[in-house]
């Protein structure tokens, strides 16, 4: 593994926000369900595209704490423009396991 400059993790932006809404995401290439996040007031409502069908179903996203990168580039996914990046880690079968902070924190808290 090569090593990144700390600069380059400082210029992430990684923040705590809550699933407001999940729908299945049918025209998705690959099985996906879209998100809609609560960052708080200063971010704001975004959306995301994410393929974490193996372990979860839209009625259970709803209400649950995620981490995502905030200051990537809007990304077209077929009709849905998926604006963070929710992050997870894959399990030993590869399914992925959704990044949470571990006590409560509010909407929009950036990862120190």
């Amino acid at each position: 593994m090569s090593e990144t400059p700390f600069e380059t993790f400082l210029a992430l932006d990684i923040r705590a926000g809550t699933v407001t809404r999940a729908e299945p995401f049918p025209e998705a290439r690959r099985p996906a369900i879209k998100l809609w996040v609560d960052f708080g007031p200063k971010i704001g409502l975004k959306k995301s595209s994410a393929q974490i069908t193996d372990r979860y179903t839209p009625e259970v996203l709803v209400g649950k704490k995620v981490m995502a990168v905030v200051n990537f580039a809007p990304r077209q996914i077929g009709p849905f423009m998926s604006e963070v990046l929710v992050l997870g880690f894959p399990d030993e079968d590869g399914a992925i396991v959704l990044a949470k902070p571990e006590g409560p924190v509010p909407d929009g808290a950036r990862l120190a």
